[in-house]
């Protein structure tokens, strides 16, 4: 078995069933903010094309599908490995760019060609990407690897059941807009960012240490970002503002904490050869070690030579975008769209439970979300507010964009204020703008609400399923000295006295201290029948 890092998330496995590729993307991504890291453009995109046999794509974010990569270089017949999710979105992208050869892939099923083995571990709650992320699993006889990319699955148990790979791919730098468009003093900025990236770091930690591979690969980012206004964003920003880290930062990190796992670095370009199940070799053909020295030890400069070469990219996304729409054409747009799902949503507008002010160009917008209404701001008091340009939204409306989290908002080209700590619900509500979505994050959150079961942790017991993401919290949860629960997989926490959820509002989590002559007097009874 044969993988080559393709860019970002993407890769290319040779298997002795056929050829896997997953991922591929050259963007730039997100209304032209974000370009791999390193530069992946000298790959032979035509040559990876032509000897695929099967496309996966983990989800559709678009530093994971890039149509107009797939129109140029992937064969319309090739047999698309499909993800299980709750709605079609994906598959209806796939389709309109002429995709039909289409393999449904259950969760958590093994599907067979010949001596190829894979399984697709889909993860369907609205935190997970735009609903949906997904992980593949891959064996042919000769080794087996796990490509993860952006997905944090909860049931670690099922996904190992496929087997312990033998090489790792997951992602560790992060995907988010926080803390750097928020409207917040440079020292705040730098000291979320810090908890950010720890925060990113400890999640990594924790699967690496899980799936207990003994060779791991960091991917999946960071992105570089070369147009001028979001430059010192790269990296982790040019004043410590960011929450990007690269992959020999992170290799670094692993091997103070876990030496007993192989790091290797995993870019365009890098080729890696596993043979009886054991790793052969880790390649580097696109570039040198000097080349590679340069890149990441010499980051700016390389930088700054990206955004030299690359402008005429820039513009060419620019002249692409819709023609801004006039103030009162774009707010009939958003009011048509955008209030019929407001009435639908019922727990969203709950957990909102306020007003959000849109700045886009001319228009002046807020959205009333316990009232379900969209209309020109009049000074209301506001929960959050958003500056955003209008040629993105233009953009949006007329492609019907269904998902502006995963659109305008990662491409952080726009800026936001609150009022109190991050909501959850007004983010799921924006990547969630059609009907299909909404019903289906509306049954989701009602389906939440029985957390019935609980469950001993140190000296406290404590509703199993973590509020936000339905986590089993006996694997993923620790306890601190001061009574402060800590869920491993997004660094939520929870103060177990008062039940208070210290990340955000709206998630509060049952949990009680054992008195220790209780336990021994239970402990007791249950031995003695």
């Amino acid at each position: 078995m044969r993988i080559t890092g393709l860019g970002h998330a993407g890769m290319f496995i040779e298997t002795a069933g056929g050829n896997i590729i997953c991922d591929p993307v050259l963007g730039p991504s997100f209304y032209g903010s974000w370009f791999p890291f390193p530069d992946n453009r000298g790959l032979d995109w035509e040559r990876l094309g032509r000897d695929a046999d099967f496309l996966y794509i983990s989800h559709r974010h678009r530093d994971h599908f890039d149509p107009r990569l797939l129109e140029r270089y992937i064969r319309k017949d090739i047999e698309v490995l499909l993800p299980e999710y709750p709605t079609d979105d994906l598959e209806q992208d796939l389709r309109a760019l002429g995709y039909d050869n289409i393999t449904y892939a259950p969760a958590g099923e093994v599907i067979e060609r010949g001596v190829l083995k894979v399984m697709i571990t889909p993860l369907r709650a609205p935190s997970d990407g735009p609903i949906g992320d997904s992980s593949l699993s891959v064996d042919d006889g000769t080794g087996s690897v796990l490509n993860q990319n952006d997905s944090h699955p909860l049931d670690l148990e099922k996904l190992m059941a496929f087997g312990k790979p033998d090489a790792y791919f997951t992602q560790v730098s992060g995907a988010i807009w926080w803390p750097m468009v928020y409207d917040l003093p440079l020292d705040a900025k730098q000291n979320f960012a810090r908890l950010k990236r720890e925060a990113q770091n400890k999640r990594a930690m924790y699967y690496i240490e899980k799936v207990d591979a003994p060779h791991v690969f960091p991917m999946a980012g960071p992105p570089m970002f070369l147009r001028d206004e979001l430059f010192d964003f790269n990296g982790t920003g040019r004043n410590g503002e960011s929450i990007f880290t690269d992959q020999k930062q992170f290799l670094a990190h692993m091997n103070e904490l876990a030496p007993q796992y192989d790091g290797h670095l995993f870019v365009p370009g890098t080729v890696v050869t596993l043979e009886d199940r054991a790793l052969v070799s880790v390649e580097q053909t696109l570039y040198s070690e000097e080349e590679l020295h340069h890149i990441f030890e010499e980051k700016w400069d390389y930088l700054e030579e990206q955004r030299a070469a690359r402008q005429q990219e820039l513009r060419d996304e620019e002249a692409r975008r819709a023609p801004i729409l006039p103030p009162e054409e774009m707010l009939a747009a958003i009011k048509a769209w955008w209030e019929p799902l407001l009435k639908k949503s019922r727990t969203i507008r709950l957990g909102v439970g306020g007003n959000v002010r849109f700045r886009i160009g001319e228009l002046d917008m807020v959205v009333d979300f316990p009232k379900a209404k969209v209309r020109e701001y009049a000074g209301e008091e506001c929960i959050y507010w958003y500056t955003i340009p209008a040629d993105l939204v233009s953009t949006n409306i007329a492609d019907h964009e269904i998902d502006w989290s995963n659109s305008i908002f990662l491409s952080m080209q726009f800026s936001v204020g609150r009022s109190g700590k991050f909501n959850e619900f007004l983010t799921t509500f924006l990547k969630c703008l059609s009907v299909d979505r909404i019903e289906y994050v509306e049954n989701w959150y009602q389906e939440q609400t029985d957390q019935t079961e609980d469950a001993e942790i140190g000296e406290w017991v404590v509703q199993r399923r973590c509020p936000h993401l339905r986590a089993d919290l006996t694997r993923t949860g620790s306890v601190d000295e001061d009574g402060v629960l800590t869920c491993s997989m997004h660094d939520w926490k929870w103060d177990l006295k008062t039940g208070r959820c210290l990340s955000t509002s709206g998630h509060p989590i049952r949990a009680s201290r054992i008195i220790e002559t209780g336990r021994a007097a239970r402990e007791a009874l249950q031995s003695a029948g």
